[in-house]
């Protein structure tokens, strides 16, 4: 992956910089659009998932999105192992497949792979994803609005 020259549009057209290239590693569901959703903060454009073999625009922030399970850990070490030192350090940000905290290889992982991360952000267990045809009405949940917050407010460094 290489960070490309020109600026960064995203595929609205709107104009705006892109801000986070989201890069899920194990698949694209409800989860990974609603991280999406949370990101973008309804300015529409500053968040976006990055297509297998793209370049991260430049300026962009990386956004690895994973689930909290070994196999999520083991396709984040994947995705890392490859990483270029030529870029910006990525984020992981792990959502939550189940109520109880991440077993004890996954948390072991994470923090072996602290160094090569700018940081790490959990998004707790959002039992209501199970239940929403969509991101839009994932985000009218009070939990899914404050896991939104938090993050941001994390990614942003407040």
């Amino acid at each position: 992956m290489i960070t490309h020259s020109e600026s960064a549009i995203p595929s609205s057209g709107t104009g705006a910089l892109l801000r986070y290239a989201l890069i899920p590693v194990h698949g694209y569901g409800i989860a990974v659009e609603t991280v999406v959703r949370m990101l973008d903060d309804g300015s529409g454009g500053q968040a976006r998932v990055l297509p297998p073999g793209e370049v991260l625009p430049y300026g962009a922030h990386p956004v690895v999105l994973a689930e909290t399970t070994v196999y999520g850990i083991a396709c984040v070490e994947n995705v890392l192992r490859g990483w270029g030192s030529h870029l910006p350090k990525p984020w992981l940000v792990l959502v939550s497949d189940a109520p109880p905290r991440p077993v004890a290889d996954v948390r072991y992982a994470v923090r072996a792979l602290g160094a090569r991360l700018a940081g790490v952000f959990t998004v707790p267990y959002l039992p209501v994803l199970r239940a929403v045809k969509g991101p839009e009405e994932a985000m009218e949940f009070k939990d899914v609005q404050a896991a939104a917050q938090k993050l941001r407010r994390a990614l942003e460094g407040s």
